[in-house]
């Protein structure tokens, strides 16, 4: 079970997330975010040298006792509070030697992570209190193993399957329910390593997959997965079944409703994953699993990314050096810049990427100079991915699609298909962008 921020914010929401635990009879492993602008307040802290840290701590302090002192009896809180402060006290050294300019890197991490050592904490002494029995571990006591550059690590699922067994599975068969510390795992040398912003889902699919859970339910503050953005389209439904591909491609594509990466290790095992609302936990939400559902209905879901550019760089050369392609793909994507689409004719590579990163992505560019003759950039672009299994089998569903396009006056900047089986995925500009949402949805999603 996994939990996150808003699920964990305040008094009322660590008591319903209690509430929720309490209602399971069997065998359970928690994962939990920090609470409601925590990490964010920690990423400020690093970039704004300024901020005191004793108030810093007092904040964090208050915040997490305004929740404890609600749900936390008598007899757990003088312990609670030696153990609180003994992590606050940890946090501000930490914080001090971030502040060397010699640690910022090495201690990036660590800082942006410590939200989840207090929440972990606070809402396991809140179980303690309703009788349960309880631990607060981190992923460092349990053995999340992870990999990969600083904020964008990758679970090392074969050598944490191993720790988890040897850690986890003793906790969970004396009837212990651990509550564990989301967003991160442990490099080779034992520093923190972040999964990337909601990573905490992904942590929890990871201890899924250690521990052969039967499920993995990611607790949010939504119904599961729509079939749009409900802000876009009035009329968007909750999806009660969903395969792992459809669900995978949503998130990937700008379905907020789960990290892109949460799909993986559940998907390897074949284990459940289940998408609930904490504030609606009656909701049937989104269950994702092995799901053929190949010639059933056209789309299931349409998604909007905004905030992309097109970059198009032309080369003579393409067609007569293979690996110049490679090269220039390669060096776009150095310093984790992420290509959402890409497309290619005979000296032409257009790529999609973050309008953030055009103008260091065309400066990377300039290094091609002799092989390049032009780089030009479309900005202000869309990407919308149409997702339904089998979609791509079924004769003319491309033609479809783009004459809804067309019926609300939007062009086509760019496609990609044929690279999934189950999406479509296809660029307009922005302004264009809900129009086409919302004329998809209405032809073949409907209400």
């Amino acid at each position: 079970m996994k939990f996150g921020g808003t699920s964990v914010g305040e008094a009322e929401a660590m008591s319903r997330t209690a509430d929720i635990i309490m209602g399971y009879d069997c065998q359970r492993a928690v994962v939990v975010s920090a609470m409601s602008g925590v990490t964010n307040s920690l990423l400020e802290m690093m970039s704004d040298n300024r901020k005191e840290v004793p108030e810093y701590l007092s904040w964090l302090r208050a915040k997490h006792l305004d929740a404890a002192r609600e749900n936390i009896s008598a007899e757990h809180m003088s312990e609670y509070l030696d153990e609180l402060e003994y992590r606050l006290v940890g946090l501000g050294r930490l914080i001090h030697l971030f502040r060397q300019d010699e640690g910022r890197i090495m201690f990036q991490d660590a800082l942006s992570s410590w939200g989840e050592r207090l929440s972990s904490l606070t809402l396991s002494y809140i179980l303690r209190s309703r009788g349960l029995d309880s631990v607060a571990v981190t992923a460092e006591d349990i053995g999340i193993v992870a990999n990969g550059p600083p904020g964008n690590g990758s679970a090392d699922l074969l050598a944490t399957e191993a720790n988890l067994r040897r850690t986890l599975v003793p906790l969970l068969q004396a009837g212990c329910v651990p509550i564990i510390t989301g967003y991160y795992g442990c490099d080779q040398r034992g520093r923190p390593l972040t999964f990337g912003r909601g990573g905490s889902d992904y942590s929890a699919a990871v201890v899924g997959y250690g521990v052969d859970a039967d499920e993995v339910e990611i607790w949010t503050d939504v119904d599961g997965f729509m079939s749009a953005d409900p802000r876009v389209v009035k009329n968007a439904r909750t999806i009660t079944e969903m395969d792992y591909g459809e669900a995978a491609e949503l998130a990937y594509f700008g379905a907020k409703v789960l990290h892109p990466r949460t799909i993986e290790p559940a998907k390897r095992k074949g284990v459940a994953v289940m998408v609930k609302n904490t504030f609606n936990p009656q909701g049937k939400g989104t269950r994702i699993h092995g799901l053929n559902r190949r010639g059933s209905d056209m789309l299931r879901s349409v998604a909007l990314k905004t905030g992309l550019s097109i970059v198009k760089v032309y080369s003579s050369e393409l067609v007569y050096q293979p690996e110049l392609e490679a090269r220039i793909i390669g060096v776009i994507c150095s310093n984790g810049v992420s290509i959402y689409a890409v497309s290619t004719s005979l000296s032409t590579l257009a790529v999609a990427v973050p309008s953030e990163s055009v103008d260091e992505v065309c400066g990377r560019l300039q290094g091609f100079q002799d092989e390049v003759e032009a780089v030009k950039v479309k900005k202000d672009a869309a990407l919308i991915c149409a997702v339904g299994d089998g979609m791509l089998e079924i004769c003319g569903v491309s033609a479809k699609i783009f004459t809804a396009v067309a019926d609300v006056g939007a062009n086509i900047e760019l496609i990609s298909e044929g690279a999934s089986d189950i999406a479509l995925n296809f660029m307009v500009g922005d302004t264009k962008a809900v129009d086409v949402i919302k004329r998809l949805h209405e032809l073949y999603i409907g209400a």
